[in-house]
């Protein structure tokens, strides 16, 4: 059994590791740390667990997790950065949630986190962990960045059109809507349910933390300058992600055979049939992303709607796929539950 710990097992992404891994019939939770919750059990703070786990929260000190083979860094952006040196100095293997390893380019970094990193000798050895376009050397990493929410759903619904070659890079358009646990579990007025519920709205317009992730993994599948629109949305759901991407298109090609064919062999995408228009509710709880493909109509413009489970696929589902990679098991092992209806 491979040993493994979480470093910030209290908020939405880290109960979610909690929920895959403990069942997962291929590693052993070791250890769990949170300064605030240290002592406390699991299933105190999170009763789904009960029954499943006597695992009680630990100070995030390196000694802690030093018998671990991997760490999962569930952390606020900046604590990955200060905290997994030391862990891969160990040799001990790191999945990170955050932002903190996602951004090759420093400067870009530090614009949009505002802090300047304190790691960099390791950002060029992080491997961007989308499993989709990078397996192979995701099984061979020992730093994995995870990558966003918004950007897993955006990737997965525009890369096989730049691959192809048959859409006009610098006129991408993503419009995505996300529930509200994407803001994660601290107090914020923001997404409280009196607040979100029975209401809509877009934010982050004039510029979002996802945009130079998305934008960066969009270029290295494009030989000319990727121009993107990207315009993320607050919906009154507690779980799920739904990217509207729209591309004009430069060539005529068969669009259900082109995403039919990129995806044939992923266990975690699925390709509905032509016509279609996939559900959030139909991936909550699941680490699969739905997605179906239109050409709107009397148009050169090319719609896919891509849906997920944001803490699922688009977070702690997607780190264990990752996870499986890097220790070299079947890749959806534990990651093969439905999703939940109603």
């Amino acid at each position: 059994m491979h040993k493994i710990g979480i470093v910030g097992g209290t908020g939405y992404t880290g109960v979610e590791l909690l929920r895959l891994l403990t069942p997962h019939p291929e590693v052993e939770l070791t250890a769990i740390t949170s300064r605030s919750e240290a002592g406390r059990r699991l299933d105190d703070l999170y009763p789904n667990l009960r029954g499943h786990t006597d695992l009680c929260f630990v100070e995030p000190t390196d000694d802690a997790l030093a018998a671990c083979d991997l760490v999962f860094f569930a952390t606020p952006h900046g604590v990955a950065m200060r905290q997994a040196p030391g862990l891969l100095a160990r040799g001990i293997k790191v999945v990170d949630l955050s932002a903190d390893y996602r951004l090759q380019d420093l400067a870009v970094f530090s614009q949009w986190y505002g802090m300047q990193h304190e790691s960099p000798e390791w950002v060029a050895k992080a491997v961007y962990g989308l499993p989709e376009i990078a397996r192979a050397e995701i099984a061979d990493a020992q730093l994995v960045a995870a990558p966003g929410c918004y950007p897993t759903a955006v990737q997965l619904a525009l890369l096989p059109l730049l691959n192809a070659g048959a859409v006009d890079a610098s006129d991408l358009i993503a419009d995505c809507k996300s529930g509200v646990s994407g803001a994660g579990r601290g107090a914020n007025v923001a997404t409280l349910f009196a607040e979100t519920n029975d209401s809509f709205k877009a934010y982050g317009v004039s510029g979002h933390r996802h945009l130079p992730e998305i934008k960066q993994q969009l270029q290295r599948a494009s030989d000319d300058p990727v121009g993107l629109v990207f315009t993320p949305h607050l919906t009154p759901m507690i779980r799920g992600i739904h990217a509207t991407c729209y591309a004009r298109l430069t060539r005529q090609i068969d669009l259900q055979a082109l995403f039919e064919s990129t995806y044939a062999d992923e266990a975690m995408v699925d390709v509905l049939p032509a016509g279609s228009h996939p559900e959030t509710r139909s991936v909550r709880g699941s680490n699969r992303c739905r997605i179906a493909v239109h050409q709107a109509p009397d148009s050169d413009r090319v719609v896919v709607l891509a849906v997920e489970d944001n803490l699922v696929k688009g977070a702690s589902g997607q780190a264990i796929q990752c996870m499986n990679l890097m220790l070299g098991l079947p890749e959806t092992t534990g990651l093969n539950g439905i999703g939940l209806l109603p």
